[in-house]
């Protein structure tokens, strides 16, 4: 999981194969998943690879990283990428919204006028970085509109389109 990059773990891995006998033979046991993993990268688990020939030491087993899908990050290099949507009068006006990090939230300044497809950038709340610091979170802005509104509400928005000289085909 991303928590685990962030954050180490000690997973428990089990793995099936065949005895000298024949048969099959289960064999559960721990790794250390270090903070800081990669997709795609190789973990090597010492000692638990095949036996040897002859009756030798077992060589090492190696473990490819797959990290797991998560249900509000995206994952691009060093950097965790979020939807962030955002009501109409948000992108216009500008606001404060708390965004999720993966360590809790914060809050995020959206200038007045942003656009749907901008980029924001939260410094420092990607995925670690080996050699210290880390990635950023980048906020891919999109503007929702509601799909019901009230008499009331559209009374309002009526009102801004005749008094709006705003073009956006022009």
């Amino acid at each position: 999981s991303l928590e685990e990059v962030v954050n180490g773990s000690v997973r428990e891995v089990s793995m099936t194969r065949q005895n000298r006998q024949g048969g099959e033979q289960r064999e559960t046991f721990k790794v250390r998943i270090p903070a800081g993993v990669r997709e795609g990268q190789r973990l090597r688990v010492p000692g638990k690879g095949d036996p040897g020939m002859g009756g030798g030491t077992a060589g090492d087993l190696f473990l490819n990283v797959r990290v797991a899908p998560h249900p509000l990050f995206r994952v691009q290099g060093q950097d965790l990428v979020h939807d962030l949507e955002l009501a109409p009068w948000e992108a216009v006006l500008g606001a404060k919204v708390q965004v999720p990090t993966l360590d809790g939230r914060v809050n995020v300044r959206v200038p007045a006028g942003t656009q749907a497809g901008t980029q924001l950038r939260v410094r420092g709340r990607g995925l670690p970085i080996r050699d210290g610091g880390g990635g950023d979170l980048l906020l891919h802005v999109s503007i929702e509109v509601p799909a019901e509104v009230s008499d009331a509400e559209r009374k309002l928005w009526q009102e801004l389109a005749e008094k709006s000289s705003f073009a956006p085909r022009e």
